[in-house]
């Protein structure tokens, strides 16, 4: 299968979106396709063997779109943001010509009004009618084309019901002028309605380009140019010649092109623009730098290790945008509305004429208003950008805190979370543990003991083992050749040193291999109670010591659970150690329920079962815990950018601060009430102003809704929508 994305132009409203996406969806081999109005863009999952990029562009092209291929390495954002620069561009310059036709019709409007007279009546009729005619059909065209397509592809959209109600007015009003002068005219209606939905569009395209601000501001970060060393020489060049192994210098206040490895120099870095963090992070020889970030004092030069669409930056920008095109299960809801809407608006609008005309005995004209009052107030435009709004301007948001959120699904998902699931080592703790304890048995010495499991645990790369090699090498211990070495994950491990067997794990381990611990388990609880890891040194089937390792939880772990019980979801810890410890490190931090001695395979297992109760959450390291967050409903990964982070999960936190936990489902639980919002306005808009524009109150109240404020009105609606979008920015999380 192969992804690819279309850059879609000529979409009016979300009826568009919803053509182009039956129709692509038609096409043999299409998996999936997803229209996204909002960024005039469309994603495809295609099976390139049965179906071509021609075939999907045709596919398009014949509903009367256009579609140009977004090629891998172009920049998504950059390209939205140039069509929205177009369409804003276009909407203006309509706009301004339909003002300058309009501006006088309004004037001449007036002055009847207020009984002035300026001219004859029939010159007055004659020179609105030459005024509107520009703006009916020239400005207008795009409304009939509109229409024509949809009407093409069996459907009815937002241009249709300006194109009847206007062209009704339009049609009425030569009628009157020709063979009636005395009943009246109402070329004012359509040309002015016009001008206001135009300009309607104008300020959504305009309010549209704000949502996409934060991509356009992670893309401004990436540097142009890079000093490498070539040939001993420093040398400058462009960004897109760096290669992956070339040795960049990097000197004080200047952006790191690339991400690479520290080689030589120390210094602080400012990673805020990429993950949040506002805090310079100090970077060391072997330490990772991320493209982008700025360094602060010192200079260094590190490897390339990723260029180009690989790089750290250009992955986010990759995973926002992909996020920002996708489409939220709440978004179905949306296009089932606008599906049956249109059709039962012109069915309405039809029996508002019928029933003021031929029921009621009122007057042609009387009821010719109603009836466009009906069309034009009834537009669901604001309906088709409720969600995707939301969603563009909550995934910026997030991003620019380091929160990344994969796509619209996981938005919506996040927000009906019951049950959060944390693993232990690396996400509720540092996950740099270091040894504590060294208890000796026989006539061993605390020496001997740390030489053996350090000797045992050099091949393993497990972060005790690490904390144990480390204690060794500050004390000077030379290690001993290890041979026959064998991981056993969930257990520990086995190696022999010399023609001496030696097994150093937990409690399971010495169980398997036949080792009783009765008369030492006092001391193997106690240090447990303690919260710290057990790992026990046996010879055969004689234990020659204990080794305890503690690894302490983070500084913000405690106030992150107590915000997520605040938020009402219950909080769990899952972990391979045994009870006792889980247990000890799970009441540090406010945790009460507690899943331990989980092997590592079995974690995906755990978050099963409790999917029976309701939505879960799975917080890790994106490492050993990928099948586990594949699993959860939503999978949060932590590990600042790490390549299987940002596979593994549905959300990524760059920083690696549990906080962000919360954080990320109070973005989520926002974002869902400005979507909710803007479709309860949207349609509460729609169901309140349909009856009267259709006169209901006429008989008591005398009201009836003039087209020229209905469509002020309409148009208002989507930039509302937009506008109540944008708030999401100003929101603490």
């Amino acid at each position: 299968m192969k992804k690819t994305n279309l850059q879609i132009s000529g979409m009016h409203c979300a009826s568009c979106a919803t053509i182009i996406t039956k129709a692509l969806k038609k096409i043999d081999g299409v998996k999936e396709a997803s229209v996204n109005y909002s960024t005039a863009s469309a994603t495809i999952d295609y099976d390139e063997k049965i179906a071509s990029i021609e075939q999907l562009q045709e596919a398009v092209k014949s509903k009367g779109y256009g579609a140009e291929i977004l090629k891998e390495g172009t920049n998504v954002a950059e390209a939205q943001a140039k069509l929205i620069a177009t369409e804003k561009e276009y909407y203006k310059k309509m706009f301004l010509i339909s003002l300058l036709f309009s501006i006088p019709i309004f004037i001449l409007m007036a002055f009847e009004w207020f009984n002035i007279e300026i001219m004859d009546m029939m010159l007055h009729h004659y020179v609105v009618w030459i005024l509107s005619t520009p703006v009916q059909f020239y400005v207008g065209w795009q409304f009939y084309k509109g229409t024509y397509h949809a009407l093409r592809n069996k459907s009815a959209n937002m241009d249709t019901l300006i194109a009847l109600g206007t062209t009704a007015a339009y049609v009425y009003s030569v009628f009157a002028v020709v063979f009636f002068p005395l009943m009246g005219q109402y070329f004012e209606i359509s040309a002015i309605l016009i001008t206001l939905v135009v300009l309607g569009k104008y300020l959504e395209a305009n309010a549209k380009g704000k949502t996409s601000e934060a991509i356009k501001k992670l893309i401004g970060l990436s540097p142009k140019m890079a000093t490498i060393i070539r040939s001993g020489k420093e040398v400058k060049i462009a960004i897109d010649e760096v290669q992956v192994g070339d040795i960049i210098v990097v000197k004080p206040g200047e952006k790191i092109p690339v991400d690479g490895i520290v080689i030589e120099g120390n210094s602080s870095v400012d990673e805020s623009m990429v993950t949040g963090e506002s805090i310079p992070i100090e970077k060391k020889k072997g330490d990772s730098v991320i493209g982008a970030t700025i360094n602060k004092h010192g200079s260094f030069k590190f490897k390339a290790t990723k260029i180009g669409a690989n790089t750290t930056l250009a992955r986010i920008v990759k995973l926002i945008e992909d996020a920002q095109a996708s489409r939220a299960p709440i978004e179905r809801f949306a296009d089932m509305i606008s599906a049956y809407f249109v059709p039962i608006v012109i069915l309405i609008s039809f029996f508002t004429f019928v029933t003021w005309f031929s029921i009621l005995g009122s007057a042609f004209s009387f009821a010719l208003i109603a009836a466009v009052a009906v069309l034009v107030i009834a537009c669901p435009c604001a309906l088709g950008l409720a969600t995707p709004t939301a969603i563009m301007v909550g995934t910026g948001k997030g991003a620019q805190q380091g929160i990344l959120i994969k796509g619209g699904e996981a938005l919506e998902t996040a927000h009906e979370l019951k049950y959060i699931i944390f693993d232990k080592t690396g996400t509720i703790t540092k996950g740099t543990p270091e040894l504590t304890d060294i208890i000796t048995f026989e006539k061993n010495t605390k020496e001997d003991i740390l030489k053996i499991a350090a000797s045992l645990e050099k091949p393993s790369e497990h972060s005790l083992a690490e904390a144990i090699v480390k204690a060794a090498e500050n004390k000077k211990i030379s290690l001993s050749k290890v041979t026959n070495f064998k991981a056993i994950p969930g257990y520990g491990i086995t190696a022999s040193i010399g023609t001496k067997k030696y097994s150093f794990g937990n409690q399971k381990l010495m169980t398997k291999e036949g080792i009783f611990l009765t008369k030492y388990i006092s001391q193997v609880h106690r240090l447990e109670e303690e919260g710290k890891t057990v790992m026990l040194l046996a010879l055969g089937k004689s234990l020659l010591g204990i080794i305890a390792v503690a690894d302490t939880t983070k500084e913000s772990s405690p106030e992150a659970v107590k915000q997520l019980h605040d938020l009402g979801l219950e909080v769990y810890m899952i972990t391979g150690d045994n009870t006792r410890t889980a247990h000890a490190i799970a009441k540090k931090v406010g945790i009460t329920q507690v899943f331990a001695e989980v092997l590592p395979e079995d974690k995906a297992n755990y978050v099963k079962k409790l999917q029976q109760k309701g939505k879960v959450a799975m917080v890790g390291d994106g490492i050993n815990d990928a099948p586990a967050l594949a699993q959860a409903d939503i999978g949060i990964a932590m590990g600042s950018g790490t390549d299987v982070a940002m596979e593994s999960g549905s959300i990524v936190l760059m920083r690696n601060d549990l906080l962000d936990v919360p954080r990320a489902i109070k973005l989520s639980k926002y974002t869902m009430t400005k979507i909710k919002q803007n479709m309860f306005w949207a349609l509460f808009y729609n169901v309140l102003g349909i009856p009267i524009a259709a006169g209901v109150l006429f008989p008591w109240t005398g009201w009836l809704l003039s087209p020229i404020i209905a469509g002020a009105a309409m148009a208002l609606s989507s930039v509302s929508v937009v506008t109540n979008s944008l708030l999401l920015k100003g929101k603490k999380l």
